[in-house]
């Protein structure tokens, strides 16, 4: 592991891993320093299609579809560009082992259990898709997921929020913001305490069901979701409000993997384009925990700290911080 910089690492404290077990994600600002994400930035911009000038916001909008490319590792379509192909270059894995994310990420799961990277491994997108016209598996790859972008897009004013979990087994993710991002431009949004609600209903404790894919059978494939989370999803959606994870330059938040969530939409407010990097944490021990029935205890496979963190009421403070109202609620 090579830090990225030289830094004081400040533990969460018991309130944090207690908001985080009850909401689902946790806003950090100001953890990666401007150098590194600039460093991100520069590689991320040698991919960019010929239609956007990095110094010209006059270019920030949709991309000609004579530039979409439908590559897993170069993927631009519409107001969406993801770069993956260099996923596990150090500069890469660098940011995702950085010192602070790390010791975080061992509170959340324990020391020394956290699966590391491999530099100048293989990338996400690889292998392709998913299954044929379906989404990139961000579990195949030795590295980060990419750094996805999106850009303005004013056609979005009125569009409405809807949220997904990812199918994929891991334990937890890290959204880090690489350049200043305003609200309602195409941040990460979250729907508070959504993962307890939606944990209980998929069988297994960190997949969601998939339907192979052959080519003589080709109608029915990709994620089987029960009908109950279809209809939790549903009720989320009208009873909690999503949580727009705006910020500025180097704020990061770690998420749940079963918490409900989208890709915002960047309603083209200001000339901006959301950069992040985005990566998963997962457990050395995740292979053996994945083939077990859902368990009752919702933190079974966690940290004795993260465990132990049992606050009920939260400062004004952190909820503050976190978005959300001084009641500690954001839903019904």
């Amino acid at each position: 592991m090579i830090p990225t910089e030289s830094t004081t690492i400040t533990p969460l404290t018991t309130e944090e891993l207690a908001f985080f077990k009850q909401f689902g994600y946790l806003i950090k600002p100001k953890v990666i320093n401007a150098a590194t994400c600039n460093e991100l930035l520069d590689l991320m911009w040698q991919s960019a299609p010929a239609a956007l000038d990095r110094f010209d916001p006059e270019t920030y909008r949709p991309i000609p579809k004579t530039e979409w490319s439908s590559d897993s590792l170069r993927f631009i379509q519409g107001d969406k560009w993801q770069y993956r192909a260099f996923g596990t270059d150090q500069p890469l894995i660098n940011a995702m082992t950085h010192p602070q994310l790390w010791q975080w990420g061992e509170q959340l799961l324990g020391k020394g259990n956290l699966r590391a990277p491999t530099p100048g491994g293989e990338p996400m997108g690889s292998k392709g898709p998913a299954w044929p016209g379906g989404p990139v598996d961000p579990q195949n790859t030795e590295g980060v997921r990419g750094i996805y972008a999106t850009l303005p897009n004013p056609s979005l004013q009125n569009a409405q929020d809807g949220l997904h979990t990812d199918g994929h087994p891991f334990h937890f993710s890290w959204v880090c913001l690489l350049e200043d991002c305003p609200p309602e431009s195409g941040a990460f949004k979250v729907w508070p305490g959504s993962h307890q609600r939606f944990y209980p209903l998929f069988p297994m404790p960190y997949d969601q069901t998939r339907i192979p894919f052959y080519d003589h059978l080709p109608s029915h494939k990709g994620i089987l979701h029960p009908t109950a989370y279809l209809d939790e999803v549903k009720a989320v959606e009208i009873d909690t409000d999503p949580v727009d994870v705006w910020g500025g330059q180097g704020d990061v938040v770690l998420w749940h993997h079963r918490l409900g969530h989208m890709a915002g939409h960047h309603k083209g407010h200001q000339a901006s384009i959301r950069q992040a990097l985005l990566f998963d944490y997962n457990h050395i021990e995740l292979d053996a925990m994945r083939c077990e029935p859902t368990p009752a205890d919702f933190w079974q496979h966690w940290s004795p700290e993260l465990r132990a963190a049992n606050v009920t009421t939260f400062s004004d403070a952190l909820m503050s911080a976190q978005r959300l109202g001084a009641t500690g609620k954001s839903g019904p």
